[in-house]
């Protein structure tokens, strides 16, 4: 395999080149100097030293409405708001991958969900416009004492620690992970886990190793957890992620320390200093009192009632019926609904559930907006309703069934699957039978009827595959058609074996609705039983399986007669 800082090097220069890149591309470049693994060769998994626990504590879970900015920041109402240049990040690090690694599908919006788990996009830090920040973000020692236990990598040079690790930078790599995946991308020559252009792009080459395809759900799966070997952070990345798919607004860069939380692993902010003690005046002896003072009644304390944990997510279930089913390109009529109740029996109101059509559909059906998932808050019941979904132009995979997935990402994933099942339409009904051209149908004694040709519609539209029986017909004293007596003299069909037909079953109309009729003779070889239809009319009744009928009149002329032999005029000539 070709190494990948060479691949990356080569690939990211040429798309440099291109002038639409160039033009999203405003401050800087994509890749200049790349890892030194290759995407093909190492596959970090749950076991590696970035999966393991540093101190992550914003496993929170997407707010649809808003994700509030920091202090002073604003953000557009009903969007997700992620600073600029931390946004401007994420981006050029999917350009990149997709450039050197384009079978990775890598999405920024999963790189947006890690940096807003591991530190809110850099928020706090006093992020500025070249990726770096006023104050260095750093996570706790990994000294064992609660957390894992990595001794020092880096001799500090990262971590400012030259004991222990600690996870460094807005996307909390780890100093030895950082030393195999870190990458520039902010293209100023330096590999910096402290920018987020570089550790974006770091991240990503990272997530896209051992040749995963991000756009399968395993694949997805397997490259979070080597991030951070924990459901619940895989949960809380892809709510983030489904979020920023959805909808995404950009922000000013935060000042340093407006972020109302604390980053992840800091140590809680100590108490202010007491006051310096005031040595106390001599007291003045007291008179003794007159009267003996009366004591206060004592009021009983009420105990203290004991602190009840706030209810969470217990459950999510289908209402009403868990299959669905729709004609191939029409919309479902039954909207799938889920219900979530909290751990007291209370609905569950606000939650966060993705509604998502699994892999195994292929029959083209999406939400609106041409989307395989979609978003949804549960209302004040609780329940949670997909938007209008509309089925493919076929049916799908195993018999046109396949699954809808509600997913509800908490402290625990509670997942709720539908059958959705998409049915071919139903065939066209034929109602008229015509010929394509209206020229009589005229043969001489002899001769045959070729290339007769007849098309089967449905409202002026053809209708492929209708079978159609064709007969030679006559009245009878009632004046209805009945097929010709077997031995009549009259055009006949042959079968292969050249035997005389006055009934045959039609080939299956094409897709322009239209099928040709087997030719039709007037006469038989010569002999004993030869048959030769008369100059005349005769009748060919055209019927579908649904009964539409188109009767074509055969007309047969004479021959014209053979010029007599000058020297004996009985004798036809040569």
């Amino acid at each position: 395999m070709k190494p990948l800082h060479r691949h990356l090097v080569s690939t990211s220069r040429k798309v440099l080149c291109t002038a639409a890149l160039a033009a999203s591309l405003t401050t800087a470049a994509v890749v200049t100097t790349a890892p030194t693994a290759d995407a093909g060769e190492a596959e970090p998994g749950p076991d590696s030293p970035q999966a393991n626990d540093r101190g992550n504590a914003r496993l929170d879970l997407p707010d649809l409405v808003a994700d509030p900015p920091p202090a002073g920041a604003g953000s557009p109402e009903g969007a997700s708001g992620i600073p600029a240049t931390a946004l401007d990040a994420y981006r050029r690090a999917e350009l990149s991958v997709a450039a050197a690694l384009p079978n990775c599908k890598l999405p920024w919006q999963l790189l947006a969900g890690i940096g807003r788990i591991e530190s809110v996009h850099a928020s706090g830090y006093g992020l500025k416009g070249d990726g770096s920040t006023e104050k260095p973000i750093r996570g706790p020692r990994l000294d064992g004492n609660g957390f894992a236990l990595i001794k020092d990598t880096d001799k500090g040079e990262w971590d400012g620690d030259q004991e222990y690790d600690r996870a460094v930078g807005p996307l909390q790599f780890i100093p030895e992970t950082w030393k195999t995946w870190g990458a520039d991308g902010s293209g100023d020559g330096k590999r910096d886990p402290n920018n987020i252009y570089d550790a974006a792009l770091g991240a990503g080459l990272y997530l896209c190793a051992g040749d995963r395809d991000l756009s399968k759900p395993a694949d997805l799966d397997k490259a979070i957890l080597s991030y951070n070997s924990s459901r619940e952070y895989v949960n809380s990345v892809l709510g983030w992620m489904r979020q920023y798919q959805a909808g995404v607004a950009d922000v000013p860069n935060p000042a340093a320390g407006n972020y109302p939380t604390p980053p992840p692993g800091s140590p809680p902010t100590p108490p202010p200093p007491a006051p310096p003690l005031t040595p106390r005046p001599p007291a003045t002896p007291a008179k003794p009192p007159t009267t003996p003072p009366t004591k206060p009644p004592t009021k009983p304390t009420e105990p203290t009632k004991p602190s009840v944990p706030p209810a969470s997510v217990d459950g999510l279930t289908a209402l009403g019926e868990p299959k669905i089913t729709a004609e191939a390109g029409s919309v479902f009529a039954t909207a799938p609904k889920v219900k979530a109740v909290l751990s007291d029996g209370k609905p569950a109101e606000g939650e966060t559930v993705v509604f998502e059509i699994a892999d195994d559909d292929t029959s083209g059906t999406v939400f609106a907006g041409a989307k395989r998932y979609v978003v949804v808050r549960t209302d004040k019941g609780g329940v949670a309703t997909a938007p209008a979904l509309t089925a493919g132009d076929k049916a799908g995979a195993k018999n046109g069934a396949f699954t809808l997935r509600a997913t509800l990402y908490g402290t625990r994933e509670f997942t709720v699957k539908f059958t959705a099942t998409v049915t071919p339409k139903p065939a066209p009904v034929v109602d008229a039978l015509a010929r394509t051209t209206t020229k009589p149908l005229t043969a001489v004694a002899g001769s045959s009827f070729v290339g007769v040709e007849v098309k089967a519609t449905a409202k002026d539209a053809p209708v492929a595959g209708t079978k159609i029986t064709a007969a030679l017909v006559e009245k009878d004293a009632k004046g209805a058609w009945v097929p010709v007596d077997p031995a009549a003299k009259t055009p006949f069909f042959k079968d292969k074996d050249g035997k005389l037909l006055h009934t045959v079953a039609l080939a299956p109309t094409g897709a322009d609705g239209a099928v040709v009729l087997p030719d039709l003779f007037t006469a038989s070889a010569p002999g004993a039983d030869a048959v030769s239809a008369a100059p005349g009319t005769y009748h060919l009744r055209l019927v579908t399986e649904n009964g539409v009928e188109l009767i074509l009149d055969l007309i047969v002329t004479a021959a014209a007669p053979a010029p007599a032999n000058s020297a004996n005029p009985t004798v036809p000539a040569a």
